[in-house]
């Protein structure tokens, strides 16, 4: 099986190194010297990792045969892929890959059916489940504890618990004017 791991960013320095969007929790594991990925577009791949470090907070990596900024910069926007045992699990217990989520069924504590989950969205800030409903609308649900309460795949579900206005539209709205003082009532005597 096949995973995006990372996505090729601008050249950094002159000497062929780029900066990395990473795409998995394992980065040490997929994206270490050595490595060979494939790439989206094919053409340009595959790459082996020849060096890689973190600099500000930024991964760089060094590819064989990509000596200079303008080979580094023809890089740019580049999927990069591990081809990884469909069977592996990942090292934390809570943890999940995209393709062990795709197609699980999403339902509240309650009971009732959301839909099924048909992509995961990986945002700056957190990963959101893009659950398609039985209507063919969609919905997106952020894929935090607070909200998914159980990820069960031998049941091949979700079990989440959603904040008021999450999967429909009864927002509750808090207001911190008071509905009984005359300012509220739209009197303007």
């Amino acid at each position: 099986m096949q995973l995006v791991v990372a996505r090729i960013g601008r050249a950094h320095g002159i000497k062929g190194e780029v900066t990395v969007e990473v795409r998995t929790d394992e980065p040490e594991l997929r994206l270490g010297p050595g490595a060979v990925l494939t790439t989206d577009p094919a053409s340009v791949g595959p790459l082996t990792i020849e060096t890689g470090r973190v600099h500000s907070g930024r991964l760089l990596l060094r590819f064989a045969g990509v000596g200079d900024r303008t080979a580094a910069e023809a890089l740019r926007n580049t999927l990069l892929i591990a081809d990884v045992d469909p069977d592996e699990l990942p090292e934390e217990e809570d943890e999940y890959y995209d393709h062990q989520l795709i197609d699980l069924d999403v339902v509240t504590v309650d009971g009732q059916e959301v839909g099924r989950i048909t992509e995961i969205s990986h945002l700056p800030t957190q990963d959101l489940f893009v659950v398609e409903r039985p209507d063919g609308s969609e919905v997106y649900v952020p894929f935090v504890s607070e909200i998914v309460t159980e990820v069960d795949l031998e049941e091949q579900r979700a079990v989440i618990d959603p904040p008021p206005g999450l999967i429909d539209d009864r927002a509750e709205i808090a207001s911190s004017r008071d509905a009984s003082s005359p300012d509220a009532s739209g009197d303007d005597d």
